[in-house]
C-alpha cells in the first residue's frame, strides 16, 4: 500500500520540471527516498551510482534511504558524501556515472530534493526520464534486482578542485576575494580551491560553516537582502571582488569593487569572450530571460548565440544538439562543455577571478563593456489565475506597433527599445518577470506597467 509522500498526488507536487523538490518530513521522506533509488536505478539501467549530499539536517538519511532502494535495484553506490551539486557533476564525469545529489538549493531550511543525472552528467529531467521514475514509484511495485549492490565512499573534493583550475586557471596580479557562501556548501569547496590559490589570492571567508538553517541569511543570492551582507563586507575589507553562492553551490553572483551587484547577464557575457577567445566561432547558450547584450556581444565576437528557454535539462540538451562551448542562465547558472556540459557555479567565479587578475582593471571598469540595458532583475508574484494574466498581457502588447512576441517559455514581449518576459515558475506558485530597456527610465515605465497587469487581482 502505497504511503503518503508516495501516493500519486504527493508525486505530482514534489515531481518538478527538473528535480525532486518538498517539504521534510511531509512532502519527502526516507522512504520516498528509498524508492526513488530503487525507481532512478530500473528506470536509467543502471549497474552501479553515485549519490552526494548536502548540509541539511534531512541530507544524509535521505541519501541513505536512497543508496538503499539503489542497492536493492542490484545496482553498486559510490557514496561521495557532503558535497556541491557542481561537485556531484564532476563525480559523475569524472567516474563515468550515473549521479544523485541530495539538495534542495536555495529553498528554506524546510525543503529538501533530489537532483538526478546520467553519467557524465548528462540530465534527467521530466521529458528525460524523470517522470518515468515519478510513475515507477507510483506503481509500488518493490525492487526486481536480482542481486543486492554493495555501498563505498569514495572522497572527489581535491579531484574536483583540481579538474576546475585545469580549466580555468588564475594568473596575474593577487586579488583580495571575499566568498559569502551563506553556510552552504560553498563552504565545503571554496576551501578546496582557494588554499591551491594561497600565493595569489588573499581569502575573506564569509558564512563558511555548514549550517542547513541558514542562520544568517538564505542562501538565494538571487534576492537582493541576500547580498547585503557580501557588499558591505568587500567595501569595508577593499576588496577586488566579492562572490556569492547558493546553498548548494551550483550558481554564482559577483559584487564588484564598489559593493554593486553584478547582473548575471554581465557575467555571462564575459565568460562568453573568454571562451570564444579560445575557440572563435563557437555557439554560446542563453536562456530568454538573458540580457540582450549577451546575443549581441556574442555576435560581435564571432560566435553563434543560441536562444532557449529556462532551466538546465533545456539548456543541457541544446548544448548537446548544438556542441555548445558555454551556456549561461540570468538566474546564475553556467554551463561549460568542458564540465560534462554541467553548471558550476566555482567554475564561473574562477573564469571571473582569472579575467581580474590578467586585467590591470577594476572589476567595474572591467564589466563596463559587457553592460548594456538596464535590467529589473526577476520580480515575483503570487498569481491566482497565472493563465488569465498571461492572456491579458498578449491582448494589451500583442497589436503594439514594433511588438513582436513569442511563447518559448511563458510569453516574451520584444521592442527596439525594451523587452520583457513572464513565466511561470517551475519550483513555485509564482509568476517571474524580467524586464529591460534602452534606459533606466523605459525599464521602469515598462516594468511599472506590466507588474499592473499582473497584480490586477490584488
Amino acid at each position: 500500500m502505497a504511503s503518503a509522500t508516495t501516493s500519486v498526488d504527493n508525486l505530482a507536487a514534489v515531481f518538478k520540471a527538473y528535480d525532486v523538490r518538498g517539504t521534510v518530513p511531509d512532502q519527502l521522506d526516507e522512504e520516498l527516498a528509498r524508492a526513488a533509488g530503487t525507481a532512478y536505478v530500473e528506470v536509467l539501467g543502471a549497474s552501479a551510482v553515485v549519490v552526494g549530499y548536502d548540509m541539511r539536517p534531512s541530507s544524509p538519511g535521505l541519501a541513505g534511504a536512497f543508496a538503499e532502494g539503489a542497492t536493492a535495484a542490484g545496482a553498486d553506490v559510490t557514496m561521495i558524501g557532503l558535497a556541491s551539486t557542481d561537485q556531484l557533476y564532476f563525480a559523475s564525469g569524472h567516474l563515468e556515472l550515473p549521479g544523485a545529489m541530495f539538495t534542495a538549493s536555495h529553498n528554506p531550511a524546510q525543503y529538501n530534493g533530489i537532483k538526478m543525472c546520467r553519467a557524465l552528467a548528462q540530465p534527467v529531467g521530466q521529458e528525460s526520464g524523470l517522470a518515468e521514475i515519478r510513475d515507477r514509484i507510483a506503481t509500488g511495485a518493490p525492487a526486481s534486482g536480482s542481486r543486492t549492490g554493495s555501498v563505498s565512499q569514495h572522497d572527489v573534493l581535491q579531484a574536483y578542485a583540481a579538474h576546475l583550475l585545469s580549466l580555468a586557471p588564475v594568473a596575474g596580479r593577487p586579488l583580495k576575494v571575499v566568498v559569502d557562501a551563506g553556510n552552504g556548501m560553498a563552504g565545503h569547496t571554496a576551501p578546496a580551491v582557494f588554499d591551491r590559490l594561497a600565493d595569489q589570492i588573499e581569502l575573506v571567508p564569509m558564512y563558511f560553516e555548514l549550517d542547513g538553517t541558514f542562520p544568517n541569511h538564505e542562501a538565494n543570492p538571487i534576492e537582493a537582502e541576500n547580498l547585503r551582507d557580501l557588499q558591505q563586507r568587500v567595501v569595508a575589507e577593499g576588496a577586488d571582488i566579492g562572490l556569492a553562492f547558493d546553498g548548494d553551490a551550483d550558481r554564482c553572483f559577483l559584487v564588484d569593487e564598489r559593493g554593486h551587484a553584478v547582473s548575471p547577464s554581465t557575467l555571462t557575457a564575459l565568460i562568453a569572450d573568454r571562451e570564444l577567445a579560445k575557440e572563435p566561432g563557437a555557439t554560446v547558450i542563453h536562456n530568454l530571460i538573458t540580457s540582450r547584450a549577451v546575443p549581441e556581444i556574442v555576435a560581435e565576437r564571432g560566435g553563434t548565440p543560441v536562444r532557449t528557454r529556462v532551466g538546465h535539462s533545456y539548456i543541457k540538451a541544446t548544448m548537446a544538439e548544438t556542441d555548445a562551448v558555454f551556456g549561461g542562465e540570468h538566474s546564475g547558472h553556467f554551463y561549460f562543455r568542458d564540465f560534462w556540459r554541467a553548471d558550476s557555479g566555482m567554475l564561473a567565479a574562477l573564469h571571473a577571478l582569472a579575467a581580474l587578475a590578467g586585467s590591470d582593471q577594476p572589476l567595474s571598469a572591467l564589466l563596463a563593456g559587457y553592460e548594456r540595458y538596464p535590467l529589473s532583475g526577476e520580480i515575483n508574484s503570487t498569481v491566482a489565475d497565472q493563465a488569465a494574466v498571461l492572456a491579458a498581457l498578449e491582448e494589451q502588447y500583442g497589436d503594439t506597433e514594433g511588438v513582436s512576441l513569442d511563447h518559448l517559455d511563458g510569453l516574451s514581449v520584444s521592442h527596439a527599445d525594451w523587452a520583457f518576459n513572464v513565466r511561470a515558475s517551475n519550483t513555485e506558485p509564482l509568476l517571474r518577470l524580467n524586464v529591460e530597456g534602452k534606459d533606466e527610465t523605459t525599464m521602469a515605465e515598462i516594468r511599472d506597467e506590466v507588474l499592473s497587469v499582473i497584480r490586477s487581482d490584488r
